[in-house]
């Protein structure tokens, strides 16, 4: 049985070594926005089926999919798992990945999904602070000092209390935790840093993302109830299909197969589309007000992203 597995020729991945990646080019920037426009409509896809399947057994169900089909993955590319010094690293990883999505459908069941979508994407600037005081060689220059000076003064205006909308206080409580996932999120970078899981495998670091994210929240929705809930409706199906393959799925080797080919700083200066995109989705498709505050607070906050980031 083993001799027939070995006879059988399987790709091995392959890395670009970092002196032969290239500036992003047409192609990169076009699969750049596409990845950014299916992240823009995440908190929108899970908003919308809300009442069929709550935010957490969502993030519970795509989280264990997609984790059966990187598993699939990583077993066709013979990627070996047995650095057992990697294992402490990739709990903390899924971790912080699991409180990030569990924030994120708190969250949405208070605040707008055009809020969430600028909230989370705050994490490029709390991991740049958190990349100043603890990894050599990342300080922060003036201009990004700016930058996050900029990013909290947009904080500041887009979650200011407005007549304009009603449930001020639930949308403020949402909003918060919003810069939470944005934190954990955060956290989750600089573990990947700052560890031995830097020079993992990409398959390997999302398979203890998304398998500690299912061992947690499928406990946990059961335990409050929200698999109980659950109704599939061909929407909530179709959603949920969505963030499984395009979302936990696809997207991520999407951006992973970028990052072999590319420069990672031009990459990332393409981050700030993804809010855009949410805000522009929840208003097109949820018909959630825009104020005028968060607006502007917004368009702040993205320009402090794109100073700290490019």
């Amino acid at each position: 049985m083993n001799s027939s597995r070995s006879a059988v020729s399987r790709p091995r991945p392959t890395v670009t070594p970092a002196h032969s990646r290239k500036p992003v080019d047409t192609t990169a920037g076009l699969l750049m926005t596409l990845f950014c426009l299916a992240l823009g409509l995440q908190q929108v896809a899970i908003k919308a089926v809300a009442a069929d399947i709550p935010p957490l057994a969502q993030i519970a169900l795509r989280s264990a999919m997609a984790f059966g089909l990187v598993g699939v993955l990583v077993y066709w590319r013979s990627v070996r798992l047995r650095d057992l010094h990697k294992l402490g690293p990739g709990f903390l990883v899924g971790v912080g990945f699991t409180l990030e999505f569990l924030f994120v459908a708190w969250g949405l069941n208070y605040t707008l999904a055009s809020h969430m979508s600028v909230f989370l994407y705050t994490a490029p600037v709390f991991a740049a602070l958190g990349l100043h005081f603890l990894v050599p060689g990342e300080q922060l220059a003036r201009r990004q000092w700016w930058g996050i000076g900029l990013a909290f003064l947009g904080m500041v205006f887009a979650m200011a209390p407005t007549t304009a909308i009603r449930d001020t206080g639930d949308i403020l409580f949402g909003d918060l935790l919003g810069l939470l996932a944005g934190l954990s999120w955060a956290a989750t970078t600089l573990v990947l840093r700052g560890t031995s899981l830097s020079e993992a495998p990409a398959e390997q670091t999302v398979l203890y993302q998304l398998g500690t994210a299912a061992l947690l929240l499928l406990p946990a929705g059961w335990l409050l109830g929200d698999l109980a809930s659950i109704h599939f409706s061909t929407a909530a199906i179709a959603s949920l299909a969505f963030q499984t393959l395009v979302i936990s799925f696809g997207a991520l080797l999407l951006w992973f197969a970028l990052l072999r080919r590319y420069w990672a700083s031009q990459l990332g200066v393409f981050s700030f589309l993804s809010p855009v995109f949410g805000v522009l989705f929840g208003a097109l498709l949820l018909n959630e007000p825009l104020t005028a505050n968060f607006v502007f607070g917004g368009g702040v906050i993205l320009l402090g992203i794109l100073m700290v980031t490019r």
